[in-house]
């Protein structure tokens, strides 16, 4: 039986975006660059200020809810008035953020820039994935995972950046990077004139969106509460990795600083690749079974990497990247089809999901580490990806496949 479409986005019939697309994707690229800098100091910021594990984890969570708190507000805000300049301001924020970072002398300091630096996010995040599928010509995982692949692709170049630039040059080098804001800034000006030009010239509409589902409220709910258990079990796991991956590998290899921030980059990397094949592949295949794929597909590698030794560690971190990282576009982009006409509402609630949850995840598990040991933190994580199974009672609301 064939399931009803749903309308196109207004830029559907003239095709995808592409230059839009690639300037936004090229934007979160330099967005999370500068981002990823502040868990890359860690090390050097812990034993700088004598910070413990739990304080590194409350570094986190400041920058997480500041970003997850307001990317909703964002959301709501834009959904009923498109703000596209307000991408670059996003970036300013980043801006200013990195060089308090730059002169932070105390652990208030940093929690300050951390801050800052989240605001920045959720400005950001939101606008950003809505003008994306705005000009997804209907190819909307495609345009969200183009997107996201150049988040993913900044927060692997900052730990390899800081490695070869802040390590050898010291805090004070991260202003540094207020040059790549800069340019951010310029390329979303020009997004944001993209914007206003294209709206100007098209006839406005009173149509409202049309849902691709016949599904009921209560169900349409339960179903957005699967997608956050599900975004619990990816951001907990992902946080494991981003904010400790370095600490366990010198910890528990006794690799130096420099070599931990490349591993480190290694698992990044991946989960940039998987971000850009996750969406294509879930317009192909269909959304759920990529989700489920995504997330359960994972367990078999997270069970296994606290018992590995240090090459296999790095080499398992390589398909729990890719695997992992897949499944957010198609998340978002599903969501966005569960509730239509409020792109940038649930774009916003999703990036803050993401952002919140990462944070809460680095606080708790800074604090297990503290009480336990760093490997503890592995062996309790590995068993996250479990929460996939929850998937199986998503609904199916896509179109037909091509055979």
């Amino acid at each position: 039986m064939q399931k009803y479409a749903g309308p196109q986005t207004p830029a559907a019939a003239e095709g995808a975006v592409i230059i839009v697309l690639l300037g936004l994707s090229v934007s979160h690229m330099l967005n999370d660059t500068m981002q990823s800098l502040l868990p890359a100091l860690y090390p050097m910021l812990k034993d700088g200020l004598a910070l413990s594990y739990g304080q590194i984890g409350l570094i986190t969570l400041a920058f997480q809810l500041t970003a997850s708190l307001l990317q909703p507000l964002v959301g709501i805000v834009t959904d009923k008035k498109p703000m596209p300049y307000s991408l670059a301001v996003g970036m300013a924020f980043t801006l200013v953020g990195l060089l308090l970072l730059s002169q932070a002398g105390s652990f208030a300091a940093v929690l300050v820039a951390a801050a800052t630096i989240g605001m920045g996010s959720s400005i950001f995040h939101p606008e950003a994935s809505r003008m994306a599928r705005y000009a997804s010509g209907g190819r909307h995982g495609l345009a969200q995972s183009l997107f996201q692949v150049g988040g993913n692709a900044g927060s692997a170049l900052g730990p390899l950046l800081a490695a070869f630039i802040v390590v050898p040059g010291g805090q004070g080098s991260v202003a540094y990077f207020t040059v790549i804001a800069l340019a951010g800034m310029a390329i979303l000006g020009s997004v944001g004139r993209w914007y206003v030009q294209r709206q100007a010239t098209r006839p406005k509409s009173r149509r409202a969106a049309q849902p691709m589902h016949n599904l009921s409220q209560t169900r349409v709910i339960v179903s957005i509460g699967i997608l956050i258990a599900l975004m619990f079990s990816k951001f907990f796991y992902l946080a494991s990795i981003s904010s400790y991956f370095t600490f366990y590998l010198i910890h528990h290899f006794g690799v130096p600083v420099q070599s931990a921030q490349l591993d480190l980059f290694v698992f990044l990397a991946a989960t940039a690749v998987g971000t850009f094949f996750g969406g294509p592949l879930g317009d192909k295949f269909g959304r759920k079974y990529i989700i489920w794929a995504s997330i359960l597909g994972v367990l078999p590698f997270t069970l296994v990497l606290p018992y590995a030794g240090l090459t296999w560690t790095v080499i398992l971190a390589v398909p729990i990247g890719l695997i992992l990282s897949s499944a957010f576009s198609i998340i978002v982009v599903y969501a966005q089809e569960l509730v239509p006409g409020k792109v940038g509402t649930i774009s916003g609630l999703f990036f803050g999901l993401a952002f919140g949850m990462g944070g809460l995840g680095a606080a708790v598990l800074g604090e297990l580490a503290d009480l336990t040991s760093i490997e503890t933190v592995y062996r309790v994580c590995a068993f996250l990806p479990a929460i996939g199974l929850l998937t199986a009672f998503l609904p199916n609301i896509e179109r037909p496949r091509a055979a």
